[in-house]
């Protein structure tokens, strides 16, 4: 009898344990645009599953890729309603809260990847980023590389003006816009998960993105020609809303950080070593992938647009400039 006792107690005292830990854990929800076979996805699963186990499972995060859960605009704003609670977006929609953060964007501000990398360890970025959360109250704890911007065609572009007239899909962003525009493309925009078929039954001519993306999407089903005009070396920022961010404890946000860091670190590698292999298979695919006068292309967006136009400072797109 007095064992019978001891083990119904035993199991009570487990059925309530479970209820507790149940309970203590915490629901999450991380989102982004990006599909399942690109690492800022794959990558943000490790990350979810490393937070759980560096955490005791005290959090359980879901990852929601491929617009899930709306459109970039869309998840950024659900930062603030609480529909999302963690997002991967680029620092163009961040800019929409601080105006400053967008000079990233800028054409030609960053020399390549690395030059990118190391801004992200600088005093400039860190500025930045505390204008970006003194404005939205949300949190930058990482930056991934996201890749080279280069154009894919229908028609074949060596320099500059070879661009005038030309139906060009670009994200409704200010600094997105500067290139083609001053080039004379005449830019539409499109949401992301419509650029296929609006480049497939000729809405559109012309659209700009990285190699990967450029693969991940299959653009390169419904354009002939990729033009490596390497006018923005973009990246995306993991942001934190400010609900989650002023909740977690002090051990807790550097967990958040460094996991969030190390999968973007992972994710960066990964980009960086399929780039150099995509001109290759794009070749081999009958796509021709031509390099431009990039010189020309600077020259003209420096010619036609101020920085200034876009609430963007000068001394912050000289100092990122100036990182080595």
């Amino acid at each position: 009898m007095k064992s019978k006792l001891l083990m119904l107690l035993g199991a009570t005292a487990t059925i309530l344990a479970s209820a507790l830990a149940a309970q203590a854990q915490t629901a999450l929800k991380w989102a982004h645009v990006y599909e399942t076979s690109e690492p800022f996805h794959t990558e943000s699963v490790w990350a979810a599953e490393e937070i759980a186990k560096r955490t005791e499972g005290r959090y359980k995060i879901d990852v929601f890729p491929a617009s899930q859960l709306g459109k970039e605009a869309d998840l950024n704003q659900g930062l603030k309603l609480g529909t999302v609670d963690i997002i991967i977006s680029g620092s163009s929609f961040a800019a929409r809260e601080y105006a400053p953060i967008g000079v990233t964007y800028f054409p030609y501000t960053f020399r390549d990847p690395a030059h990118l990398i190391a801004y992200t360890k600088s005093d400039v970025f860190k500025q930045l980023a505390k204008g970006y959360e003194e404005a939205s109250g949300n949190h930058i704890t990482a930056v991934t590389y996201y890749g080279t911007r280069h154009t894919t065609s229908n028609k074949p572009i060596a320099k500059c003006s070879d661009m005038q007239g030309l139906k060009m899909r670009v994200p409704d962003v200010p600094a997105y816009l500067a290139m083609p525009r001053a080039c004379g493309a005449n830019t539409t925009p499109i949401a992301f998960a419509e650029v296929y078929l609006a480049l497939q039954n000729g809405t559109v001519e012309a659209q700009e993105n990285p190699l990967t993306t450029i693969e991940a999407k299959k653009f390169f089903e419904v354009q002939k020609h990729i033009v490596l005009t390497g006018h923005i070396v973009d990246h995306l920022n993991t942001v934190v809303s400010k609900n989650l961010w002023s909740q977690l404890s002090d051990a807790d946000k550097q967990i958040f950080t460094e996991v969030m860091q190390e999968a973007a670190e992972r994710a960066t590698k990964i980009i960086e070593e399929r780039e150099q292999k995509l001109v290759q298979t794009f070749q081999e695919r009958g796509v021709e992938v031509t390099e431009i006068d990039k010189a020309d292309f600077e020259a003209t967006v420096m010619d036609k647009v101020a920085l200034e136009d876009f609430g963007y400072k000068k001394e912050d797109w000289e100092a990122i400039r100036a990182v080595k």
